[in-house]
């Protein structure tokens, strides 16, 4: 059911290794999985891939089967592929045994229910996709209902995001927005919209959380912009104890998602 590829030049393995470009991805909405674990989450999730590429180590494990048999079901291509191939496809030089494609999907903004969770999570021009894939896994562990990009944020589908999310993209409902349909969509919001700021009085800790919270982060670099800390009920500050001044954005976020939960 399966068949072998060896050449670099193969055109599945070309397209496959053209994921990693941020036009391609938006082109084809296609983004590329790395690892057995992420493929099975994706898999018990309910998300069969449309590409499935396996090396010889990965050949009779029970979880690869399961992965074989849903993207077959799904009408996907399953292929057995070499190590230079792996290599090339996840550009590492130690790849993993499994690499998946799977259609990228974005939920809309109106389709968000408040009362699926106690916390939700929005962020404001996110640039490093270590982080946002780091955001989405946190906001997994913690149950919230979604994470939602406003404005020009990176690719939550990007090899490094997909990567740090190790599953969690699969789990959690990711939402993009412009800054004028968050803000409109925001004005119905039933619970608290707490923001972060390093101007802020208010403790993160002694701030009111009326459920569902609404956690909405700035940028790495500049953080909450005035009309974003606008949007909020309350702007909160995280205090700094030592020589640091700042949190990165994915350990901030956290802070703030289970002081909220």
């Amino acid at each position: 059911m399966s068949r072998l590829v060896t050449s670099l030049t193969n055109p599945t393995v070309k397209s496959v290794r053209g994921l990693h470009l941020r036009k391609e991805r938006e082109q084809s909405g296609l983004f590329v999985a790395e690892g057995l674990k992420i493929v099975t989450e994706a898999v018990e999730l309910g998300h069969a891939p449309r590409i499935l590429m396996y090396g010889k180590d990965a050949e009779g494990h029970p979880l690869l089967k399961r992965a074989i048999q849903a993207t077959l079901a799904a009408r996907g291509e399953v292929i057995e592929v070499t190590q230079d191939i792996l290599a090339k496809v996840s550009r590492r030089d130690n790849p993993q045994a499994v690499v998946a494609v799977f259609a990228q999907v974005f939920a809309p903004l109106a389709s968000l229910d408040p009362a699926a969770a106690t916390c939700f999570v929005a962020l404001h021009r996110v640039r490093d996709p270590g982080n946002l894939g780091t955001i989405v896994r946190t906001a997994d562990a913690a149950g919230c209902g979604a994470v939602i990009l406003v404005g020009d944020c990176c690719d939550p589908f990007s090899v490094e995001a997909v990567r740090a999310t190790m599953g969690s993209i699969f789990a959690v409902p990711i939402v993009k927005a412009t800054e004028a349909e968050f803000a409109a969509w925001r004005a119905s919001w039933p619970g608290s919209v707490v923001g972060t700021l390093l101007s802020a009085e208010v403790d993160h800790r002694q701030a009111t959380y009326t459920k569902p919270a609404m956690i909405l982060m700035g940028n790495e670099q500049q953080g909450l912009t005035p009309e974003m800390a606008a949007l909020c009920d309350v702007n909160v500050k995280i205090p700094m104890r030592g020589r640091a001044d700042s949190l990165n954005l994915s350990v901030a976020t956290g802070i703030m998602i289970y002081a909220a939960t």
